[in-house]
């Protein structure tokens, strides 16, 4: 794994992209120099953290990846559009430093708008969408659903996706790719879409029917939102793609582990996992949930490349 950072911060337009200056373990060790660790960690989390993104680098050939098979994939996660951390201008920029690379293929792994209380700009659906259609591949855009899409505006997200072009996957799987070099690209339903009670949700994934579609022999590449389905992919997909966890968004030592939003808490809240020979790559997302703060784990554009 290895992470680039970028600043994003406020510029006029048609400036160039600014590169990193004051860092903020500059910013952090002021503070603490000052006697004051605590107002510099909730600063840090608060206005530093949030406010930038890492481009976070994996390379590997999963068994089934045919090995030389290249293909190169942008991973957006948990946007959560939504000032004050994802404002349309955020997202802009985030889009602009995803182009600074080409990929072949993008996947956006849900939850696209910003939910919690704390929220100081709305930016509405056809904003944030029409800032992820230009997002450049060769292969295109494809698009899942997460667990607050469903719990707030299911209906505005499908709408806003339709009419920007971006396709959504929803238990449904393409074959992708040149002949020689195909793959398929399988898209689960959300798993946590409908909330029954305390700690209870009926999904709309459905693992097994999603699988029935692939057919030969060809390599496959499953997006999810919530990590936790990984305990059931077969060895039949080279590489689950998720999102969901934030990374834990607050990795306070000794506490985050419990907070992390799944049920094997750490064991699946970040980064490149690999349990009985099969992969699946964490991303810890753009935005906030609960509250706007981020520590320890900032927000990051995944980028994969295979083969």
């Amino acid at each position: 794994m290895h992470q680039v950072a970028y600043p994003l911060v406020a510029r006029p337009a048609g400036r160039a992209l600014p590169r990193p200056g004051v860092t903020r373990r500059a910013v952090v060790r002021g503070f603490a120099g000052l006697g004051l660790a605590g107002i510099a960690t909730a600063a840090y989390g608060i206005g530093i953290e949030p406010e930038s993104v890492v481009v976070t680098r994996y390379r590997l050939t999963p068994p089934g990846w045919p090995a030389g098979r290249r293909l190169s994939i942008h991973v957006i996660a948990d946007l959560h559009a939504g000032g004050p951390n994802m404002t349309a201008q955020h997202i802009e920029q985030v889009v602009e430093i995803a182009n600074l690379e080409s990929a072949d293929l993008v996947l956006l792994l849900g939850d696209y708008f910003a939910t919690h209380r704390f929220v100081t700009e709305h930016v509405p659906g056809p904003v944030w969408a029409a800032s992820l259609a230009r997002l450049k591949s060769r292969l295109g855009s494809w698009a899942i659903f997460g667990n607050h899409d469903w719990w707030h505006d299911i209906k505005g997200v499908r709408t806003a996706l339709a009419r920007v072009g971006i396709p959504t996957l929803e238990n449904r799987a393409i074959l992708l790719g040149d002949s020689g070099q195909r793959f398929w690209l399988a898209g689960l339903g959300d798993q946590l879409a409908h909330p029954l009670g305390h700690a209870r949700f009926r999904g709309e994934d459905d693992l097994p029917g999603t699988l029935r579609q692939i057919e030969g022999d060809e390599p496959v590449i499953l997006a999810v939102h919530e990590p936790d389905i990984f305990t059931k992919v077969p060895e039949r997909v080279s590489l689950t793609l998720a999102g969901h966890t934030h990374g834990g968004q607050i990795r306070v030592p000794f506490l985050w582990e419990r907070y992390v939003p799944s049920a094997y808490g750490a064991r699946f809240a970040y980064g490149h996992i690999v349990e009985q020979g099969r992969h699946m790559v964490v991303s810890g997302g753009l935005g906030v949930s609960k509250i706007p703060v981020r520590i320890g784990v900032p927000p990051e554009i995944v980028r994969i490349e295979l083969g």
